[in-house]
């Protein structure tokens, strides 16, 4: 019995891959990397957005043709995608014949075990699995996907901040914070397999710790993974910059370990806009914010996000907003056009803005923040930076890897040059030569060996 598995969209998606995986290989199930040698294809999917949806239909209907030319024999379906349309995709599917709800990873097994019996007796009905999302055990043990020196330590699920455009409330459900113990443990086993870079994610960072502990515990936590750990680089996805403490600030700024590195997606700077999103916090807050983090830790690298084209965006809101960007000048920004989501308050509000406007303005966001980009890359020629090396490109003869600026899959990355092969994972200087793009590209200090 062979298993493949497709995993779709975010870093935390993956992660219950990861325990899926484990589960399936504990009870003894050959695992495939090739779709067309498999059994049965389990496919989580992402269903935040509609290009993710379209991106999810589009893979199970890739297997499909498998399950009717080929020998696969069934189809899981797990994920956002199941948990928000689990009435429609049996009917409009027909080629599924299992679906796990987010709350489900776990019965990953029996969901198995059932389209088995279903292949033997046309008879058995197709497995169906909802539990509640909100009392789900959270994490286990995970098969690693990612390369051997980083990976991502999920340290909570769901969300309570009820951004008017976002369906992952109603989908992941109330956030809900892992214990910090088995935190430490599962970073102390990472450590042990030779991660290098540990990533922290959940839906809401900055939130860890509230309904657990009864306030916020992020930099506590952040504290005792270095002093537990030895791990080098650590480094904080998804902050929301109305939760970012004094406390978090300063573990940052004084702790050698956490790469100085911040990933808060801020969504618009405009007041009424943000109101309209729900937002938490005001321009002026936001504002601060990245002026103390500039101020207590001027090396820092931010990153966030923008949408564009939301209901109601005025030409003023929107110039705003690029004048915002001109100010900030981020070192990594993403920008999306808004998309309607079902159920959603902002699918149903007046003023919807048409897409060749969104378009329009992603287009003039991103090309001001690629000059930006440039000009800070180009602040870099001539200085080092500490490189976690990737792999090797023998087309171009050069390395290439991540500096602390760079997060995994997001951002930009160092190609470099040296006397030797450097393997994969280990962590070097580099002196900045050329800009590439988003990239940097320059010569590996290799060290002199005894």
């Amino acid at each position: 019995m062979k298993i493949g598995f497709i995993s779709l969209g975010c870093p935390k998606n993956q992660l219950d891959t990861e325990v899926m995986l484990h589960e399936l290989m504990a009870a003894g199930y050959e695992i495939t990397p090739d779709e067309t040698e498999a059994d049965i294809v389990v496919i989580n999917t992402c269903g935040f957005i509609e290009s993710a949806k379209k991106e999810a239909i589009d893979n199970i209907l890739d297997v499909a043709w498998l399950k009717k030319h080929r020998s696969l024999r069934a189809i899981i379906v797990t994920g956002c995608l199941a948990e928000r349309y689990r009435e429609e995709i049996f009917a409009e599917l027909p080629e599924v014949d299992a679906l796990l709800g987010v709350g489900s990873i776990h019965n990953i097994v029996t969901a198995v075990e059932e389209v088995q019996k279903r292949w033997k007796s046309k008879k058995h009905p197709k497995y169906a699995s909802f539990e509640d999302k909100d009392t789900v055990r959270l994490g286990g043990d995970r098969v690693l996907t990612t390369p051997e020196y980083y990976s991502y330590l999920k340290i909570g699920e769901g969300c309570d901040n009820r951004c008017t455009y976002c369906a992952i409330p109603s989908i992941r459900g109330r956030f809900r914070s892992r214990p910090m113990e088995d935190l430490i443990a599962e970073a102390k086993d990472l450590a042990a397999l030779g991660v290098k870079e540990l990533n922290i994610v959940a839906q809401d960072i900055t939130r860890y710790g509230q309904d657990l502990y009864g306030s916020y515990k992020l930099h506590e936590l952040l504290h005792r993974i270095t002093e537990e750990t030895d791990i080098p680089w650590i480094r904080l996805l998804y902050c929301y910059p109305d939760k970012i403490t004094d406390e978090l600030i300063a573990e940052i700024r004084d702790n050698d370990r956490i790469v100085k590195y911040i990933d808060m997606p801020l969504q618009h700077i405009s007041d009424p806009i943000l109101r309209a999103m729900n937002r938490h916090g005001d321009s002026a807050m936001i504002k601060s914010v990245i002026a103390k983090l500039r101020r207590e830790i001027p090396e820092i690298t931010i990153r966030t996000t923008f949408i564009v084209g939301f209901p109601g965006e005025t030409e003023a809101d929107f110039e705003q907003l690029c004048a915002f960007v001109e100010e900030a000048r981020f070192e990594h920004m993403g920008v999306f056009a808004y998309s309607p989501e079902e159920g959603t308050p902002a699918a149903t509000m007046p003023h919807q803005i048409d897409e060749q406007t969104k378009q329009d303005r992603v287009d003039i966001l991103m090309k001001a923040q690629m000059e930006i980009n440039t000009a800070k890359n180009e602040e870099k020629i001539g200085k080092t930076v500490r490189v976690l090396v990737e792999d090797f490109d023998p087309v171009s003869e050069a390395h290439f890897g991540r500096s602390a600026a760079d997060a995994p899959e997001i951002d930009g990355k160092v190609y470099f040059k040296a006397e030797r092969r450097v393997a994969p994972g280990s962590m070097l200087d580099v002196k900045v030569r050329e800009v590439l793009d988003y990239d940097l590209y320059g010569r590996g200090i290799i060290p002199k060996e005894d």
